[in-house]
């Protein structure tokens, strides 16, 4: 055999060699999988010119939304914030800010998040009126997760059938963000994403988003004004101002904990006061709270069977007011709460006592704010039972899976009814809520059916 011969298997192996350099050699890609943003969502700045949308990225990347009515002639970019889970696997992503503004009011937009590194799918949603006489439509439930999160399938065919302006989530997200290094949070908040990234997702914050001093909230969601920290905001939408609070702050167990209690209150105290003047009450007379931990329930649960309800009466040896008095001062209709996995509606109540509008209409001209726990939208927790024998001042409770249908008529009627996605969407509880007037309960005199404890 001469030099120049060579074996046959060395000639293949060659030729695959040669085959690899050339296929290799191509410019560098960043890993399509690592620059794709996931996670998308809506939130409403309060203005009806500008929407929030946040997103997430495994890499740093530009942070842009190109939007407009019908095509992509408008684009703004925002801000990414490095976001590093606190266990042990430290897992991170970036987390993309950005202000769509210049919206018109009422007008339907289509839009996509990203970077020419990788751009999302196609998206749209609805500007939110500016016009205080329209008629607001909201799905509001609490205690979803990840697993058992039976209420989702529904929702996102209702929402993508146009039934909705905005959602309403009463704490509790993915049971828990954090858990397996916060990749549940990432499947939670990609489960959500048929529904967030179509319509503003507004939030409040409950019990089990407390690991690491509540990051992932924090984090994840973007809320109206500059309380990100403290966890509570105000916002208004058609005839309505909607107020958001941390029922958190009253169950730390860590210094600060009364500053923060303290602070939430004045806060409220301050929002309360500017939403009742005249003039802006006239614009929106509906007052709405929503807050995680109920200040009344009749479940089998530690909250429920309290003497006191924390956010209610405070925990007064530690220096920490509650917050009843002050709906009852500046006429708070509606009350939302969740913790509570079932569904329980209330008379009218105040100070443990019912105070109905009339026997025959409880809920025309009420003398005290109604409150409604919504906190079955499924999951891996399940069902909480209720004792046997409530308190006069509920009307209604039902322990099977769903989420409400709320709907702001108008300056003098509110209807909601809950939804049984047990019983496949049937509505198994409805109320009109009708204030010919709105103001304080101070100011009125008491003619209705009052009933004490």
């Amino acid at each position: 055999m001469s030099d120049s011969a060579h074996p046959a298997w060395l000639v293949v192996l060659l030729s695959l060699w040669c085959c690899w350099t050339v296929c290799s050699a191509r410019p560098h890609r960043p890993n399509a999988t690592n620059t794709e943003p996931t996670q998308i969502h809506l939130s409403y700045t309060g203005s009806p010119t500008s929407m929030v949308v946040t997103w997430s990225t495994l890499n740093n990347t530009a942070s842009v939304v190109e939007y407009g009515q019908g095509d992509f002639h408008l684009r703004n970019s925002g801000i990414s914030t490095l976001f590093v889970d606190g266990g042990k696997k430290h897992n991170a992503q970036y987390i993309h800010r950005v202000v769509l503004t210049g919206l018109k009011p009422g007008y339907r937009y289509i839009y996509r998040v990203g970077s020419d590194e990788s751009w999302s799918d196609i998206y749209s949603f609805t500007a939110v009126q500016d016009d205080t006489n329209w008629s607001p439509r909201f799905a509001v439930y609490g205690d979803l997760g990840y697993e058992n999160a039976q209420s989702v399938a529904r929702l996102t065919k209702e929402v993508q059938r146009g039934m909705y302006d905005a959602i309403l989530h009463v704490g509790d997200f993915a049971y828990d963000m954090n858990d397996k290094d916060g990749e549940v949070g990432d499947a939670f908040m990609s489960l959500i994403q048929p529904i967030a990234a179509y319509l503003p997702y507004m939030t409040c914050v409950g019990n089990h988003e407390i690991a690491y001093n509540f990051s992932h909230y924090i984090n994840r969601f973007t809320m109206p004004g500059s309380h990100d920290k403290d966890m509570f905001y105000s916002f208004n939408i058609g005839p309505a101002h909607i107020i958001s609070i941390n029922t958190e702050v009253w169950y730390l167990d860590e210094d600060g904990s009364k500053d923060k209690v303290i602070r939430q209150r004045e806060w409220l105290h301050r929002d309360l006061e500017a939403a009742n003047t005249p003039g802006q009450r006239q614009k929106q007379p509906w007052i709405i709270l929503m807050g995680h931990r109920p200040m009344y329930c009749s479940n089998v649960a530690k909250d429920c069977i309290m003497d006191e309800s924390f956010v209610r009466q405070g925990i007064p040896k530690q220096g920490m007011p509650g917050i009843e008095d002050l709906l009852y001062k500046y006429g708070v209709d509606l009350t939302i709460w969740a913790h509570e996995h079932s569904y329980e509606r209330l008379w009218p109540v105040y100070d443990k006592m019912v105070m109905n509008g009339s026997e025959s209409q409880p809920y025309t001209n009420p003398q005290a704010p109604v409150h409604i726990i919504t906190g079955s939208a499924g999951c891996k927790e399940r069902l909480t039972p209720f004792v046997p024998n409530p308190k006069p001042w509920s009307a209604f409770r039902l322990d099977d899976y769903g989420y409400i249908r709320m709907t702001i008529m108008n300056s003098t009627h509110l209807y909601l009814e809950q939804v049984s996605d047990d019983q496949d969407g049937l509505v198994v509880d409805s109320m009109n809520l009708i204030k010919n007037s709105h103001d304080s309960y101070f100011t009125r005199s008491y003619n209705g059916n009052r009933r004490d404890l």
